[in-house]
């Protein structure tokens, strides 16, 4: 069962997160930020893992540590659900087209956490959400997650639609990565033995 929970309190931040990696894409998703949510919700469907994500945060400050801090669980329960990797794909990556926008993202999961992130808005808010906050989720579930993450957006006009297709791009590339592939047999996918 590649299953993941992890729950994080700080003073700024309650998060309690589980996810199952071969789920459908069912998503439970209530940290207190509407667009965060639907980009959660949509990274979910379509990276087909199961996810709950509750957490309470200081919003009165900002989003930023809600944001930040979900990423970090998010991580960390992707991370224990791995366990110790055999089988998996290891590799993956994709060009993700959202209308006017298209953004690469290519993922090792390495377990040599990494983020090489170009992708920049036209606008600094998406709503009330601060676009710069895309890149902020990113860093905290690469590094937490131990991937080596590379997300670029080629050109794109709309900041909501170059968000999407970072979030949807991950979501596909994660699929892709964290799915046992039979022909391993069970092996690590390291000439090393170890990631």
């Amino acid at each position: 069962m590649r299953k993941g929970e992890i729950k994080r309190r700080t003073n700024e931040t309650d998060v309690s997160v589980s996810v199952d990696l071969d789920g459908t894409g069912k998503a439970d998703i209530k940290t207190g930020v509407g667009f965060f949510d639907h980009m959660l919700e949509l990274f979910a469907r379509h990276a087909l893992i199961d996810i709950t994500a509750h957490v309470t945060g200081d919003l009165n400050v900002d989003f930023h540590h809600t944001v930040e801090d979900t990423g970090i669980a998010l991580g960390q329960a992707i991370l224990a659900a791995m366990g110790d990797k055999r089988g998996l794909a290891r590799y993956a990556d994709i060009q993700l087209p959202m209308d006017e926008t298209l953004t690469r993202v290519a993922v090792d999961v390495s377990g040599r956490p990494f983020l090489v992130f170009r992708s920049a808005f036209p606008t600094p808010k998406i709503g009330e959400f601060d676009t710069e906050l895309v890149r902020e989720f990113f860093q905290a579930f690469a590094m937490n997650a131990g991937l080596t993450l590379h997300v670029e957006t080629l050109y794109g006009a709309n900041s909501h639609h170059i968000a999407e297709s970072c979030f949807k791009g991950l979501a596909r590339v994660i699929r892709t990565a964290l799915s046992v592939d039979p022909r391993e047999g069970g092996r690590i996918p390291s000439t090393k033995g170890a990631l």
